[in-house]
This record gives C-alpha cells, structure tokens and sequence, in this order.
C-alpha cells in the first residue's frame, strides 16, 4: 500500500518542532535513509552533501559529490552522467572474500571459498577489470552465461587458479569455446543446464581429447523468496531433476568420465530477501552433495548460486526491494549449514562457491541528473476576475471559493465535483467559452489547495479528500530517461534510493514525483522509499531561480548500468570514474571520463547514416537560398548547427 501525500507532509512536519527550529543533517539522515541503504558507502555530510567513503577499512576519506558534480561541469562534462567509484567495487570484493575466509577459518571448515563474479550483472570492461583485479589475491574469477561473455572471460579471467563457471544453455560453438579454455590451462566449469547438453559435451571431449571439469546444476524443491522466487523450484527454467542427476552420472560413467563430474550447483532466485531461504536451500543442497559422494561422484565444489540481496530500501525486511540479513549472516548460514550436514553425513567438505552479482556492483555506481523544472497543477497563471455576462456556474465557483472554512470543506469538496462536471458537459455543448473554463480550471486548483490546507491539521481525513494532496503533488522534470538509467524502477518497480546531492541542510518544502524528458508517459518514477511501505513521492527543494539542483539515483550499478535502452534514441550517459586519493586535498581525483553516445552514433545504431543525413539536410537548405528565403550567411549557420546537433550529446543542454 502506498503512503499518501497527506501522510508524507505529516512527516515532514513532524521534524520540525513548535518553535520550528533549525532543519539538520540528522533531520535528513531520518528522511531519506541514506545510512540505512548506504552500507557504510554514503552518509549525509556536515556540509548538508552526500558523502562516499569509498574504503571501508578508511573510514576518514570522504568524497563530497558536490565536489565531484562541481568539477565535471568545470570540465564542461555535461548532465546526466553516471558516476562510477571503482574503490566501492573493489571494497564489495574484498569484504565478500575476507568474511567467506574469516568465517571458514572459524567454523574450521576444510574446504575454500572459490567465488566467482557474474558477468551479466555488469558486463562493462572497467568493471570486470576492476573485479578481477581486486579478486585475484582471492583466486576470485567469473561467471559467464552466453557465448560473448565467455568469450570476455577467456580474456580477462588469466588466474590460473581461478574459476570460470558457465551457466545458461549451450551449443556446439558454445562448447568447443569452453574447451578452448581448459586448453589454455583455465579452471573453466561448463554446468549442464540441460540433459541434451551432456551428450553434444562428452562427444566434443572425445573428438577434441580433452577432459572437461562438469557442474550439474539441480532443480532444488525449495523456491526462494521474494520477486525471482518464481524462477525457482521444481518448475525452473534452468537445471536437472534428481532422476536427471543420477542419469547424468550414469553415463559419465559409461563413457568413461566420471571423474569430470566436480561440481554440483544450485540457483534458487536473485535478490533474496529471506534468510529462511538461505537455511532451506544449504540444508536440501547439502543432503544432495552428500548423498551423491556416498555414491562414489567425485564432486569438489558447491556452487550457491547468487541471490546475496541489496538492501535497496534500508528497512532491513522482506520487502522485494530489501532483505532481513547481513552479508555476515549470509555467509554464516552457508559455511556452517554446509559443515554441520556434511559432518552428520560423513563426507568431505566441498569448496564453496558463489555467484553475487547484485551485491559487488550495486553500490559503486549512481546516476547524477539536473532537476530543469517543475510541473504543478497550480502553478498557471491567469486572469479570474469577474465580468459582465459570465456563465453562472463560473460564477458559483467563485463564490464556492470565497466560503471555504473548515468547517464545510467535505461540503466544498462535493459541491466543485459536482461543478466541474456540468461546466464539462455545458462546454461540450458549446454553451461556455475557454475563457470561462480556463478560469474555471484555476479557481478549481485553488480551492482544492485550501481544502487541502485544511486537511492537513486534521485527525482524521475522510477517504475520499485523501487523493487530494497527490493531485496537488509537484512532478519534478529531470534531464534523464528512466528507460536507460533506472530500467528496474519502470520496469519491475524496483526501489531505487533517490536523493538531493546537496541541500541537506535545508528543510525540504515540496512533496515531488519525477518525470522524465522521454515523450513516454511511462517515463516516471512514483515509487520511493518510505517508512513502511512504499511512498509515491519524495521530499525535495523548491527550486532556486539560477542554481542548479542535482539529484542522485544511487545503487544503480547492478543491471541498470547494462539493462537501459535506446527509448526516444537518448543512448548511454557521460561517465566519470572516480578514484580517492587520500593525498589530495578533495580525497579523490577523476581518474577517466567516458563519453556518453552523440546523436550519430544512436542513429547509426539504428541502421541511419548520418553522413547522408547532413547531406540531405544541407540540400535542402542550399534550394531556400537559392529561392532567397534564406540568406547565405544564415543558411551556412543552419548547416553548421545541424552538423553540431550530430556531433553532441543526446540529452537536454
């Protein structure tokens, strides 16, 4: 259930005491939770900015990302632009392997943590460099799903000590690429998905004379929880049944390789918001590895699978967009669930491996955009003085206005519904002129406001006034696409934090909804973290005439960064990586600047030719001149401009 205008506004005053003192940091902190889903990653700066403490084990380097918007529009880097801290990945690596080597260490558990990084969640190159570097003191290695991203890891996964596991279904090609990699002495894992798989691998192993290492990924009966906890079970899209599994090792075994078979895996969804799950799935997964080794299957490893869930809300719940455990307790359940069932059983504990995608990239990327305007309902000016002759139901309204108190509101309420339907139907008949309904609309607006003044110290609003306040909403007009840079939140109504980069310090006065600068009317975001359940608006600035008012759109560095279209041919946004630099003096330094797609490369994407576009354009113009609508001068700036419209960036300037 959604929380109301009404309630939001209650909200915001309740921070203020009755002396109304002075909004604080602390104030904004209870607002928009950033401590909550920040992970450590973000705070509210004294300075009322958001600050990003990239390093976890440094906790006094803090970036200002005021500072950093500052600096790339000094370098003339245009707005929206994705901000990229490739410290906060390297820290999500670094943090997930430590924990996974300091809880194997105490639970004195004989197997290792073999990680690996999935691929689609994140398939930029900055980002998977950045992963394999920070991963390969770990022997930390990736997982690939189709054949180009196997083809990027036989190219960037070098550890030789490293795992390289394939999911998703394969053909031959797909295959010989995997043979390809144990050739070149790479620890590559090719999962069957697929019964049909197995038998086009062990004919391949045979003409190539090579021995592949196998993982056999399980239907678990167990589902998980949460948005993908269809995508598990015994219905999944991907996996062997148990009779499946024993075929599968019966005629490895026949055809002479059965000591292939190293790997047993299991996926019971992304995002995983119950621990409970968790529990379930080691428990059913344990018993099967177990059972299996007792048969004589020379099975090592284990995969999880992914689902490690982000925190997206901060409410630390089951909620979709969050989870109710901590990274520590994830791995917790993993390695102790796994000791304690294999002690019982009897058997060797295998080494473990994970799949967390969502988890190492959400948090070090955001999307930086400009608020250029504000769409509200009672922002239209226009003349409603009274003249000779007007219709009669404009001048009811009028006098509606002018006798509104609080104790006829709900009165007030009915009677202008009710009016502003028959001045409907009297303009459809062509009996009331748009001068009439123009002052209609706005005496309409202002009443509604009054009303909605005198809600707001009520107990107890009646149903039907409480849509009042979001019809009243302001829409904030942002320069980005939320086809491209926040797909999940149009697409899944995935939570995505969002938050004013600076002004933190100040009290917000508007309740705001975003829209975005696509003609789609789908291109909004209407969903915002709230105390319980989920807001349709978010607290925000009054916009100051001459000063930019940035916003972030923060944990985006999971799919989004990958998953955005070419909606309305906007392309990918500008793009800075941010390095800190304990030495200097703003703790960081902008270590690259990718530049987001200009108009001729989105329509050459889509098969134009921008060259001949031009052409066509200055043909065109050339044939006014000569008419002598247009002077030369004037014609050759058309051109000129044209051409720069090519050459620049999608977005609005």
């Amino acid at each position: 259930m959604s929380k109301t205008h009404t309630e939001l506004q209650d909200e915001l005053a309740k921070t203020d005491v009755a002396n109304e003192r002075t909004w604080s940091v602390e104030d904004a902190e209870k607002t928009y939770r950033v401590q909550r889903w920040g992970n450590g990653y973000f705070a509210v700066g004294k300075k009322g900015n958001i600050e990003v403490t990239p390093r976890y084990e440094q906790p006094n380097l803090n970036i200002d990302l005021r500072e950093v918007v500052d600096e790339m529009s000094a370098k003339g880097i245009e707005f929206p632009a994705v901000i990229r801290f490739h410290d906060i990945l390297r820290s999500q690596v670094e943090r997930l392997n430590r924990t996974f080597r300091s809880t194997i260490e105490s639970a004195e558990y004989e197997g290792r943590y073999l990680g690996v990084f999935p691929v689609k969640v994140n398939q930029m190159r900055e980002v998977i460099e950045e992963i394999v570097d920070a991963g390969e003191r770990f022997d930390y290695g990736l997982e690939a799903g189709s054949k180009p991203e196997l083809i990027a890891a036989l190219a960037y996964n070098t550890n030789k000590n490293s795992l390289t596991i394939l999911n998703g279904y394969k053909d031959e090609e797909y295959l010989r690429l995997a043979l390809l990699g144990v050739k070149i002495n790479r620890k590559i894992v090719i999962v069957i998905e697929k019964f049909s798989e197995l038998t086009k691998l062990i004919s391949l192993s045979k003409e190539l004379n090579i021995v592949p290492m196998i993982g056999l990924r399980v239907k678990m009966m167990v589902k998980g929880r949460g948005k993908w906890e269809s995508s598990s079970g015994e219905r999944a899209k991907f996996g062997l049944s148990i009779a499946e599994i024993l075929n599968a090792v019966s005629l490895l075994e026949q055809e002479g390789l059965s000591e292939a078979i190293k790997l047993l895996h299991f996926h019971i969804g992304s995002q995983l918001t119950d621990i409970r799950a968790i529990k379930e799935a080691v428990q059913e997964a344990s018993l099967i590895y177990s059972r299996l080794v007792k048969k004589g299957v020379p099975l090592e490893y284990v995969d999880v699978g992914g689902g490690l869930a982000v925190d997206y809300d901060g409410s630390q719940s089951t909620n979709d967009s969050s989870c109710n455990y901590s990274i520590e307790e994830y791995i917790a359940d993993i390695v102790y669930g796994f000791k304690q069932n294999c002690d019982l059983e009897g058997v060797s504990h295998p080494h473990l491996v994970s799949e967390s995608g969502r988890a190492m990239t959400a948090h070090h990327s955001c999307v930086v955009t400009k608020v250029i305007g504000e769409i509200h309902p009672r922002g239209v000016v226009y003349n409603t003085r009274k003249e000779t002759g007007e219709h009669i139901i404009v001048t009811n309204f009028r006098e509606i206005e002018s006798g509104l108190t609080s104790e006829n509101h709900q009165e007030v309420y009915n009677d202008i519904a009710q009016l502003k339907e028959q001045a409907m139907q009297a303009f459809k008949l062509g009996i009331m002129s748009l001068e009439e309904m123009a002052k209609i609309e706005i005496i309409y607006w202002r009443i509604l406001g009054g009303i909605d003044n005198i809600i707001q110290d009520l107990e107890f609003v009646p149903e039907e006034l409480k849509e009042i306040p979001e019809m009243l909403s302001s829409q904030y007009l942002a320069n980005f696409s939320v086809f491209q840079s926040a797909a999940d939140s149009w697409a899944i109504d995935q939570v995505l934090p969002i938050v004013p980069i600076s002004r933190l310090n100040e009290k917000p006065s508007k309740l705001c909804s975003l829209v975005d600068i696509t003609c789609d009317s789908d291109g909004k975001i209407d969903k915002f973290i709230g105390d319980e359940t989920v807001a349709t608006n978010i607290p925000l600035h009054s916009l100051n005439e001459g000063e930019d008012y940035f916003i972030g759109i923060f944990l985006t560095g999971a799919y989004q960064d990958v998953m955005g279209d070419m909606h309305n041919l906007f392309g990918r946004l500008n793009e800075v990586h941010i390095v800190s630099y304990d030495d200097d003096p703003k703790d960081f330094y902008m270590e690259e600047v990718v530049r987001g797609s200009m108009v001729k490369n989105v329509l050459s994407t889509m098969q134009y030719t921008p060259e001949i576009m031009a052409q066509v354009v200055k043909k065109e113009i050339d044939k006014q001149i000569q008419r002598g609508k247009i002077k030369p001068r004037e014609g050759v700036q058309w051109i000129d401009f044209y051409d720069d419209c090519l050459e620049g960036y999608t977005y609005l300037k």
